[in-house]
């Protein structure tokens, strides 16, 4: 129980630093291209990720990792921050709200695919009103996108989906801050040359907020939050601590509101009420 508690604590703490990833994106793509942004946030946890593995002297991952350490890679390395950036230079960081709905529903499918979990029925049955519930909240605000970012963004759904389920299948043996720096190193042939050839022509015109969006996706959404998220995951359940994400969407709104200044409807709070709930059948059925 202790141990699965932690799970829940740890995860808590990792969607309350993701749920600032969406409205730093968007502060960010204002001064820089997504492909700049994608290939610079990865290098520069790359960089951070190393330094603690080699600090530490970590030993290496077996051959036999480095596939899912590939497929970390592909969805919240590469996938999922390229696909958002991509998406927010045409949408408000609140109409993505309906698309994260999705991703814990996205996150437990992959657990079951791909980490081995069995979930009980009513797990699904929370697991799918807390979607339904977010979803809803966000069509009611306005948050319909046109095709072309609805369909960046739910791939960048499944994308990290899939990363996240694999990575706290590998956390269990590796650790979680581990498999998100190892994951990033092995990125990082591929984003440094990206980074130089996307490289601004000038810089005079990138403001401070872009420069704040890029520290905080770079230390935070690639690095720091997948500390907590991973080890969360891999402490309790893939599916159950997965619909913590649930909550990120409102989070992610009253930073959008702060933050970017993006209106945010008061019925947020009923909307969050329902999901809490959802969060705790789901979290007793998982």
């Amino acid at each position: 129980m202790r141990r699965t508690t932690a799970g829940w604590g740890s995860g808590l703490l990792g969607v309350l630093i993701f749920s600032g990833a969406l409205p730093a994106t968007r502060l960010a793509v204002a001064g820089f291209a997504p492909l700049f942004l994608t290939a610079a946030r990865a290098v520069i946890a790359a960089s951070l990720g190393g330094l603690l593995l080699w600090a530490l002297r970590e030993k290496r991952p077996a051959r036999g990792d480095l596939a899912a350490l590939a497929l970390v890679s592909l969805g919240v390395v590469v996938g999922f921050p390229q696909l958002t950036a991509l998406a927010l230079r045409q949408i408000a960081a609140a109409q993505s709200v309906v698309f994260v709905g999705m991703l814990p529903l996205a996150t437990a499918l992959f657990g079951v695919l791909r980490g081995g979990e069995r979930p009980r029925p009513a797990f699904w049955l929370f697991s799918l009103l807390g979607s339904a519930a977010v979803a809803g909240f966000a069509l009611g605000q306005g948050g319909a996108a046109g095709a072309g970012p609805s369909l960046l963004m739910l791939g960048a759904i499944l994308l990290c989906g899939l990363g996240y389920a694999e990575g706290a299948a590998l956390s269990r043996r590796l650790g979680g801050w581990q498999v998100i720096s190892w994951a990033l190193l092995l990125a990082l042939p591929a984003m440094a040359p990206l980074a130089l050839a996307t490289w601004p022509e000038r810089w005079d015109g990138v403001g401070p907020g872009a420069w704040g969006g890029l520290a905080y996706v770079s230390v935070f959404s690639m690095l720091i939050g997948f500390l907590f998220w991973y080890r969360g995951l891999a402490l309790g359940s893939i599916a159950g601590v997965g619909q913590l994400q649930l909550l990120q969407p409102f989070l992610g709104l009253a930073l959008a509101a702060l933050l970017v200044g993006e209106p945010v409807s008061g019925t947020m709070f009923a909307a969050s009420a329902v999901v809490v709930l959802c969060v705790a059948g789901a979290r007793r059925f998982a």
